[in-house]
């Protein structure tokens, strides 16, 4: 088999997927009487503004937020019930954010606009545009693109590719690789719809090479259709970094400060590809999404498929809770997601996974001194060198960040993983990165 992988860096931690890879996905419901938080800022952009006001009944599926900015996305109720508050509450990335909470009064009440099995092909591309764009639907893989506007990029940009990234290279993560699994028509059918979109595009579903049961699986779906093939990726971290899977697929190198559409590209997760589906053949929003509950401080590791808005501490509660009190929770996986200091918030769009580890498994060894081995520099995949990096950040230097390209570090964490005198590379990088652009946007 011919393995495609980007050139440069890279890494392969261990992978942690033994304890979930082989569990089918549960279906994980709110209990009567919970209260479902909906946050207006799940996505990129700028937050939804509230249609409904406290008192308020709203059915399942009924649009709760309306995205009246270009760069937003719209919010859906999860559940039927009552709107008790629209107030700021803590969400996963520890920010306070405006959100609606629901009174969940469990009949699942659905809104009479839910339809069922549309047939997809009789609709413009204007009509699917507006699907995505109304379903609410963002990138559930990162950091929650809205996903009409990554479809429909400027004329100037000719897209002859989409690529599903099933990758899923991030350690512990296995819900991409149930949902290809158990859901594999209709990933298949979400990427030909999106194909639509780009008249003579093709399809490319690129899933690493220690999933063979996808890649089969995948394959035999694919061989029904003349513009939809799967790509065999080497197993290296981060093979699922936007620009990494773009090159491994096509060969083509994103440059610095663009997008992938400036080089014919769009990249989308496997469950964001599966909401696309959903809106566009059932006439369903996304109110629902699969996350990987792991680690060792969990009773019942697994893959459950949960409401947004749904309390992260009635979830954890319903599929058995911890061993231990765990030392460190992240929402997401070891290399890239956060860690998150309460548990009282509410799962989002972009919630993957939450991972649980014992205190002796979460201990970090202290700093020591660079040796400047240059191991953090062979392991960044944009060919950065993180350790002048770290000291432009450690100082403030931002002039100098900004010469040594700090903006185009992907924040895949590899080179802390590498750093054998375990400097926090990654944490320093990345949040002064976050200041530096930040200090852009003000200019």
């Amino acid at each position: 088999m011919n393995l495609k992988t980007f050139k440069i860096g890279g890494i392969h931690p261990p992978e942690g997927k033994e304890a979930t890879e082989n569990k089918p996905i549960q279906i994980i419901m709110p209990k009567t009487g919970a209260l479902m938080v909906y946050p207006m800022s799940q996505h990129i952009g700028a937050p939804a503004s509230p249609i409904v006001k406290k008192g308020d009944r709203v059915l399942l599926g009924q649009k709760i937020a309306e995205a009246e900015a270009f760069m937003c996305s719209p919010v859906h109720a999860s559940v039927s019930g009552t709107v008790k508050d629209i107030k700021p509450m803590l969400t996963p990335g520890g920010t306070t954010v405006q959100s609606i909470i629901i009174e969940n009064d469990g009949l699942f009440e659905e809104d009479p606009s839910l339809g069922q099995n549309k047939d997809w092909e009789k609709l413009s591309r204007d009509e699917i545009l507006n699907k995505i764009k109304n379903a609410g639907i963002v990138g559930l893989g990162g950091a929650g693109f809205p996903t009409h506007i990554k479809l429909n990029p400027p004329p100037t940009d000719k897209i002859d590719t989409i690529i599903v990234n099933a990758a899923e290279c991030e350690p512990y993560l296995t819900t991409d690789h149930r949902i290809m699994l158990e859901k594999t028509e209709r990933l298949v059918k979400g990427l030909s719809v999106m194909l639509s979109l780009h008249p003579g595009a093709k399809g490319y579903i690129a899933i690493e090479n220690n999933k063979p049961d996808a890649i089969k699986a995948v394959s035999a779906e694919c061989s029904k259709y003349s513009n939809i093939s799967v790509i065999a990726l080497l197993t290296k971290y981060p093979q699922g970094s936007e620009k990494q899977l773009i090159y491994a697929v096509t060969g083509r190198e994103v440059k610095s400060g663009k997008l992938p559409a400036s080089e014919g590209c769009i990249v989308d997760n496997v469950d964001t590809v599966l909401a696309v589906e959903r809106a566009c053949c059932q006439d369903r929003p996304l109110m629902r999404r699969v996350v990987t509950f792991t680690g060792d401080a969990v009773n019942n590791p697994g893959n459950y498929q949960v409401r947004i808005g749904m309390n992260m501490n009635e979830f954890i509660e319903q599929v058995g809770g911890f061993k231990e009190a765990p030392g460190k929770i992240i929402a997401g996986g070891p290399m890239m997601g956060k860690a998150i200091y309460s548990t009282d918030v509410p799962f989002v769009k972009t919630s993957s996974a939450l991972l649980c580890l014992t205190k002796k498994s979460a201990e970090l060894p202290p700093e020591s001194n660079c040796i400047r081995c240059g191991k953090c520099v062979s392991a960044c995949p944009m060919g950065l060198m993180p350790l002048t990096l770290n000291q432009d950040a450690l100082f403030s230097d931002m002039a100098a960040f900004e010469a040594h390209n700090g903006l185009d570090c992907i924040m895949c964490g590899s080179c802390s993983y590498v750093c054998p005198a375990k400097r926090h590379l990654a944490q320093t990088i990345i949040t002064y990165r976050g200041e530096v652009m930040a200090s852009k946007r003000k200019k």
